[in-house]
């Protein structure tokens, strides 16, 4: 099988580092990596900051929810959906800018991704570890006024970079059959086979937290979905510009 499967498939989350950094041209390589991604209608609607500054490293592990390995990580990497780069040349070819539809918004938070998960795969075969900060979107305002963002771009996650000094076990996912279906979208045989997912999953935690809670895949997110989710993302997004037409 491709190593490069093999990598995939075993990809975790590092929340522990080790204090050694990341050489400059190695961060410049993943940085070409990740914008080697693909990128719906070239817009190329990602910016990534780079967040050396001690000081703002604090204020964001605090702005994430008290995540202190934002502060810890060689490198911490905020990635943004950018309209505004693109956005800036309308006037210049004398052409309306409607980058507030839906759509636009799609494409720059996709094209976030695409670039990130990329970077990523680029910095784990070379023996880096990772985790994402979605925490960063409890509180978007300070984070954007932090990093000093302007309308037409927002942050959508963070990026913890570095060296691990742990290693956790790869944590369990769907079997294939439920998440890939053939032709059409059915649901035979799902619950049997989550039935027995939400067992491994149960095992996961209980080994993870050294026999703690054993909660299961469909519990977890039965509860994520029936709780509120950050209300206030939709006001956050008005304002930076992105106004779902």
């Amino acid at each position: 099988m491709s190593s490069v499967i093999d990598l995939l498939k075993s990809h975790r989350s590092i929340r522990k580092f080790r204090p050694e950094p990341i050489a400059a041209e190695l961060l410049q390589s993943l940085f070409e990596a990740g914008q080697a991604a693909a990128t719906s209608s070239f817009l190329q609607g990602s910016t990534i900051i780079r967040v050396t500054d001690p000081a703002n490293r604090s204020k964001l592990a605090e702005l994430a929810g008290n995540q202190k390995y934002v502060e810890t990580a060689a490198e911490f990497l905020v990635f943004c959906a950018d309209l505004k780069r693109a956005g800036n040349y309308c006037d210049a070819y004398e052409k309306p800018f409607e980058g507030d539809f839906t759509e636009h918004f799609i494409i720059a938070t996709v094209d976030v991704a695409l670039m990130a998960q990329s970077l990523v795969t680029a910095a784990e075969s070379v023996d880096l570890g990772i985790c994402y900060i979605g925490g960063l979107r409890n509180n978007p305002g300070p984070v954007s006024e932090l990093l000093q963002l302007p309308r037409g771009v927002y942050p959508v996650f963070g990026l913890c970079l570095g060296y691990p000094d742990q290693d956790p076990e790869v944590k369990p996912r769907l079997p294939v059959p439920v998440v890939v279906k053939q032709d059409v979208y059915k649901e035979d045989g799902d619950q049997e086979s989550i039935a027995g997912y939400d067992e491994a999953v149960r095992d996961y935690y209980r080994t993870r937290t050294g026999g703690g809670h054993g909660i299961s895949w469909s519990e977890q997110v039965a509860t994520l979905l029936s709780e509120k989710s950050r209300p206030h993302m939709r006001e956050f997004l008005a304002g930076q510009g992105f106004k779902f037409k």
